[in-house]
């Protein structure tokens, strides 16, 4: 049948000649599909997904060596705008629960029909996510990946707080600068010029969108990207943050 309108491209990755050709049988009826490639195994998976960039990947799930989760994690990762459809002989919860964190978009038996089949591709290219109906039905599943979930946005927020702009010799100035050196001082103590380290006052000044030097360093601390030493602060560190302007540029 002749292609015409959007086409959405398929990439069938299973290890049974057979079943991947009634697949495609299937799929090549329909003419806002097409099938551009087949993978018999994980790793040409990977590779057949990165020279082709399909739209939609069907993946049997028990794969030999990489398995299809495994393989859904990696072409997730490296294409993410891909939509990954899982199919599985048996439907496990734990299975379901692997897909779900692999970022699959669908999942369900390979024992469905072939009307079922272009239904659940049609939906998953319109942007469905067809691995809800499961987890509806299933609270057990829904707790474990709301409890994965906040984790995952704990984690970030943690990861979030602890990355740094500023490259590593900025944070030195900066921890020098919090504990009361002019740029002078500085420069002495790291061998550089005054000028170099004006220089980097400027850029971190600029990467961290403050005024002044002051703001500079509590903005650092709050974020723990630098520590209060045994040096103490000039007595005017929490005044209003008014400094020497030769040691601002």
């Amino acid at each position: 049948m002749e292609k015409e309108g959007d086409v959405l491209t398929i990439l069938i990755v299973d290890d049974h000649p057979l079943f991947r050709q009634g697949v495609r049988a299937t799929l090549d009826k329909e003419a806002d599909f097409e099938v551009v490639g087949e993978a018999a195994d994980g790793q040409q998976a990977i590779q057949l997904a990165e020279e082709v960039s399909p739209n939609i990947v069907l993946i049997d799930i028990s794969l030999p060596g990489l398995n299809g989760l495994e393989v859904a994690r990696v072409i997730k990762r490296r294409q993410p705008q891909v939509s990954l459809v899982l199919l599985t002989v048996y439907e496990d919860d734990e299975q379901l629960f692997s897909a779900i964190k692999a970022g699959a978009s669908a999942y369900t038996s390979k024992d469905l029909e072939p009307q079922k089949l272009l239904q659940v591709v049609r939906e998953i290219g319109r942007g469905k996510y067809l691995i809800d109906e499961h987890v509806f039905t299933k609270p057990h599943i829904a707790t474990r990946v709301l409890h994965q979930f906040r984790e995952l946005a704990a984690a970030e927020e943690e990861l979030g707080a602890l990355f740094s702009p500023l490259t590593t010799r900025e944070t030195e100035i900066l921890d020098c600068i919090a504990q009361g050196l002019s740029n002078k001082e500085i420069a002495d103590r790291l061998c550089i010029s005054s000028q170099t380290v004006k220089n980097h006052v400027t850029s971190i000044l600029r990467k961290l969108q403050v005024n002044d030097r002051t703001s500079a360093v509590i903005y650092a601390l709050r974020r723990g990207w630098i520590r209060l030493g045994s040096p103490h602060l000039p007595p005017d560190f929490l005044d209003d943050g008014s400094v020497d302007d030769s040691d601002i540029a």
